[in-house]
């Protein structure tokens, strides 16, 4: 029996090697070597020079300017998730309507996942353009008061947040249409024997359904959210006056604009332990919610 136990895990492990080769070439390795150049003063390079120690992280958390990048994630993290997951979510549940022509809407709520966020920021960027853009000319017809929706610090973080829920709301809509077209129909039909209406049917039968699905969601999306980037560089590039500039952007500025690669390891390495504990909370606090039969 143990032999066979050996056997049948040595086997288990050569099909999984590929994976794992994958996995420590292009996770573990990165994740180990980040952690270890944040305690090093490094060159232009990036090779370690100096052992400082927690140095490195002293010095950011001394920092009002990486204050100011974890004030902005932590906003640009409460824009996008709430919002864009009850959006996805309203969407879903109109799409999820046996209604005539229906599938034309599921399509074009789902369209944003078939456009990269190079080419989406692109068209944001011409629609949040002073002199062409379509908001500014509808607030032009509304004679409201000239906005600059990238260009003014009180404005660009939830202008570029606006941006990112529209980008992410297909992705979250489709998921949330699959759970909800997982739902077994007999319930629904044994509540409209027993007569009750549509939002008793949505806080008892719907959501706690569809509580797996709505968990995995939440947990992706705040992950996402604290690793935005590319719409950040292409809309302002951490500006206007930082306000922008979230965390990952800040790492991106330190390690390939100012070269200081032991500051940007410090910084990845707050980040990735701040997410770790985000994602160990809602597991631990939101999974009790969660109804899996």
């Amino acid at each position: 029996m143990k032999r066979r136990r050996l056997h049948h895990t040595i086997i288990g492990l050569l099909y999984l090697l590929p994976s794992i080769i994958l996995f420590a070439v292009f996770l573990f390795y990165p994740m180990l070597r980040t952690l270890y150049l944040s305690f090093y003063l490094t060159d232009g390079q990036g090779v370690p020079i100096t052992f400082v120690g927690l140095d490195n992280f002293t010095y950011l958390l001394d920092s009002p300017s990486f204050h100011t990048s974890i004030k902005a994630t932590l906003l640009f993290v409460c824009y996008t998730v709430p919002a864009g997951i009850i959006l996805a979510l309203i969407l879903a549940l109109l799409a999820n309507e046996k209604l005539k022509g229906i599938g034309f809407f599921r399509t074009m709520f789902s369209s944003t996942m078939g456009m990269s966020v190079a080419a989406s920021s692109v068209i944001w960027m011409f629609m949040y353009n002073p002199s062409i853009g379509i908001l500014s000319k509808v607030a032009e017809f509304l004679e409201l008061p000239d906005i600059q929706w990238l260009l003014d610090p009180q404005y660009a973080l939830l202008s570029v947040s606006v941006a990112t829920i529209w980008m992410n709301t297909g992705f979250a809509f489709l998921i949330l249409l699959g759970g909800l077209q997982n739902i077994d129909e007999q319930l629904y039909e044994n509540a409209q024997i027993a007569g009750v209406s549509y939002w008793y049917q949505l806080r008892k039968i719907t959501l706690p359904m569809l509580s797996p699905t709505l968990f995995f969601i939440i947990t992706v999306s705040f992950i996402n959210a604290f690793q935005t980037f590319g719409q950040i560089d292409i809309l302002t590039k951490g500006g206007p006056i930082e306000s922008t500039n979230v965390i990952v952007y800040s790492i991106y500025k330190d390690a390939f604009i100012n070269f200081n690669v032991g500051s940007a390891s410090a910084q990845a390495t707050i980040l990735f332990f701040c997410i770790l504990m985000v994602t160990i909370l809602q597991f631990k606090l939101g999974e009790r919610k969660v109804h899996y039969q």
